[in-house]
This record gives C-alpha cells, structure tokens and sequence, in this order.
C-alpha cells in the first residue's frame, strides 16, 4: 500500500510504498557504474517496472522499463532488469558523471490511467556521484648515456690531450667530473704500468 505526504501548495508526493523498498541512497563514483536493488512483493509478478527521475514520483521523467520479460532493458547508459524469482529489479547506471546525481524512482506500474487518487508503486531512491580519483603521473627523466675515454695504447698521451680527444663532453658537467675523478687514478695506474714494463733494463757493470 502506497502512502502520499503533502507539501506546501497542497501538492503531494509519494512517501514510499510498504509493497516496494529500495535502498533509500546510493552513492557512486564518477567513470564507474551504479546497481540499485528495489524489491517487491510477490503479488507484482506479473507487472512492469520502471525506473524515473524527479522530485516528485507522480511527474517524475520514465527512463528505462522492463516489457514482462526476465531481460535487461537498456536506455542509453541505463538498463533494467527484472528477477521474479527474486522479488526484486535492478537498474543499472554505467560510466557515471556529477550529473546523474539527484532523486530518482522505483515504480511498478499497475495503475494505466492516473488521477489524482491514483498512484504507482513507488519508493524514492537518492543517488549520489563521488569525483573519480585520479592517481598523479610519475615523472621520467632519460637515462644519462655512459661516458668513454678514448685512449690510443699505441701513445703516451698526457691527461689534457685525454680531455682534448673526448671533447664531445662538457668538462664543467659534474657527471664528467666525477668520471674524471673516479677514472684518472685507474688511467695514472695503468700508465705507470707500461712506463715500468718499457723501462731500460740495465745491466749491473762487471759483467
């Protein structure tokens, strides 16, 4: 049975019917879909149910409807079906945005001709849209490519004929400075290891 509450100018809306129930609110997130559950008693098998939107639920906008059959019914990015064996409706809302938010309707349509004392099943379901949560992009800075010195083993090459060959490099980038530093010791080493290897061999006199 359906119950009417007035308003101020005398208008009435509909108060909820104990034969249906939604869930009363609903709360979805934008980009993401929305499913409403409405149930009803087992004496509405048979009739068709609709979903609506308004303030009202006797001028409230049809959206989307079932047609007696256990298939979804789509309009647009909302759908309805209807589980007997369940006693319930569901509506379906996908890819949600801020303006779906507002009131909306489950109905059951056993009334072809309404008057002023004549009203549908009806239970008022509020639905409201979260903003999407956006994850902050990482930032990604191109490796820096490895730093070659070039050196001829054929010659004994000072270091600022070194730095003049691999000139390609900047010499105040701090990158080359510490290559540099972590390679110079490593390159005097290996220089004084040739300069040992090539020394003169003397032979002690007497002999």
């Amino acid at each position: 049975m359906c119950h009417l509450q007035e308003e101020a100018g005398g208008r009435w809306k509909g108060g909820g019917c104990l034969s249906l129930k939604g869930p009363g609110s609903v709360t979805g997130t934008a980009g993401d879909s929305l499913t409403v559950w409405c149930q009803y008693e087992s004496m509405y098998k048979g009739y068709n149910k609709y979903w609506c939107r308004g303030q009202y639920d006797t001028s409230c906008e049809s959206i989307v409807e079932t047609k007696g059959e256990e298939k979804v019914e789509r309009n647009g990015r909302v759908s309805i079906r209807d589980h007997p064996e369940a006693l319930a409706f569901t509506v379906t809302m996908q890819n949600l945005n801020e303006d779906d938010a507002g009131s909306y309707w489950c109905k059951i349509q056993t009334v072809w001709v309404l008057d002023s004392w004549s009203r549908d099943p009806s239970d008022l379901v509020r639905v409201y849209v979260s903003p999407a949560i956006t994850t902050p992009r990482r930032t990604t800075h191109p490796a820096t490519p490895p730093i070659f010195l070039v050196v001829n083993p054929g010659r004994n090459l000072s270091t600022g004929e070194v730095l003049t060959q691999n000139s390609g490099f900047r010499l105040s980038s701090p990158h080359f400075l510490l290559v540099v530093l972590l390679k110079l010791p490593l390159l005097l080493s290996m220089l004084g290891a040739v300069f040992w290897v090539n020394r003169p061999q003397w032979a002690p006199p007497g002999r």
